[in-house]
């Protein structure tokens, strides 16, 4: 026992030691203060995007916090939540939301089902969104030449409180947080060595995006890898029974989370590439995965139930019911109402977390221990040392 609180002592001062040299970068420098936030994404942090497109989200979505639906996938809020609050800075609004909206703080363009590819599907079928990442890029290209082409024509104040300020775009910070979905595309519609072949070209697409985001004024990026989507509750509900091997030890899927940590290599390798190309900008590559990852080995320490249980939904013997819709059951009529305690649970629906899950995510993330270089969201527009 000596031993073991001896080797977590020196492994304690490596990790200190690792963020203070690693981060000297930054030390001393005084937080960024971004004005404004601009968001690229799927649902992990869509706040309305995909619903304002197509149809509004109906309760139980929203009860956590919002106490009625608020465009989220989650009872409550989204870690992109989280990080508005954390900076000082308002909620972001949807860009596609254009009812009771301010942009003078940022947009969000991420919506439910994106993708970094673009996909031949139909939202309707697949639920992939038409929106995919060079879509979102588009859409950011026309609200920046709109808003300020309309800021400056403006005559008075009251025309502008809800329009983003020029000079704010080059100071903001850029977050993205997608991928998920074309892992999850690419487990529905290829084998597993066809996805790996066209992971090059996704890594491919996303750092394009980048660089029109960095010819348009964008300077500072915060990326987040994708999580561990074999551990995703609703996935678990379809292995009955499996074979030895199939899962690990904390039930989730090890080949699809193996998938995903392939896929996040070669997001960081992208990223560091980004770096060389992109010499006046800065890239912090956070890894959501291990933060994620850590939440469900450590679920009953950090207070939560096992990650395989589901809040809001039925999914029981094979049936499958999602959260908030209704439907018949050997004759019985089911509704997917959500759990009487939300803060107990990791998974909301069985796919999204809940915001007890996502704010324990969001404080593990944003103080600089997932991320390369290590440093905190609040200084993210420094250059550090990378790992």
């Amino acid at each position: 026992m000596e031993v073991v609180r001896v080797l977590f002592g020196v492994w304690i001062l490596v990790s200190w030691v690792l963020i203070s040299v690693l981060g000297e970068g930054a030390r001393g420098a005084l937080p960024c203060d971004f004005p404004a936030i601009y968001n690229f994404g799927d649902s992990n942090s869509d706040t309305g995007g995909i619903f304002a497109a197509f149809y509004p989200a109906g309760p139980p979505s929203g009860e956590t916090f919002f106490h009625q639906p608020a465009g989220r996938g989650s009872g409550g809020r989204l870690i992109i939540d989280f990080i508005a609050k954390g900076l000082g800075l308002p909620y972001l609004s949807a860009y596609l939301d254009s009812v009771g909206t301010s942009f003078r703080h940022g947009a969000n363009f991420a919506t439910g089902g994106s993708t970094i590819r673009r996909l031949n599907e139909s939202y309707f079928v697949t639920g992939v969104s038409p929106f995919s990442l060079d879509i979102q890029i588009v859409q950011f290209g026309q609200f920046r030449a709109r808003t300020s082409n309309l800021y400056n024509q403006a005559k008075k104040d009251s025309q502008r409180r809800n329009l983003p300020r020029p000079e704010d775009f080059s100071k903001a910070l850029y977050t993205f947080d997608i991928g998920q979905n074309d892992i999850a595309a690419g487990f529905r519609t290829m084998s597993n060595e066809q996805f790996k072949a066209v992971i090059p070209d996704i890594i491919g697409q996303f750092a394009a995006a980048v660089q029109h985001l960095y010819q348009e004024g964008a300077r500072a990026f915060w990326i987040h890898n994708t999580g561990p989507i074999g551990c995703l509750a609703v996935t678990l509900n379809y292995y009955h029974r499996p074979l030895s091997g199939i899962l690990d030890q904390h039930g989730c899927v090890i080949a699809q989370n193996n998938m995903a940590e392939k896929f996040n290599r070669q997001l960081k390798k992208g990223i560091i590439s980004l770096r060389e190309q992109l010499p006046d900008a800065t890239l912090t590559y956070v890894d959501v995965f291990a933060a994620k990852y850590k939440l469900i080995r450590n679920a009953k320490k950090e207070g939560f139930l096992d990650a395989r249980n589901i809040c809001c939904g039925y999914h029981e013997d094979g049936s499958h019911v999602w959260c908030g819709n209704k439907a018949k059951i050997n004759g019985s009529e089911v509704y997917a109402g959500s759990c009487e305690d939300p803060s107990r649970y990791i998974s909301w629906d069985g796919v999204h977390y809940t915001e007890a899950a996502n704010y324990w995510v969001a404080n593990h993330i944003t103080d600089g221990s997932f991320s390369d270089p290590p440093l905190s969201i609040t200084n993210a527009c420094h250059k550090g040392r990378s790992l």
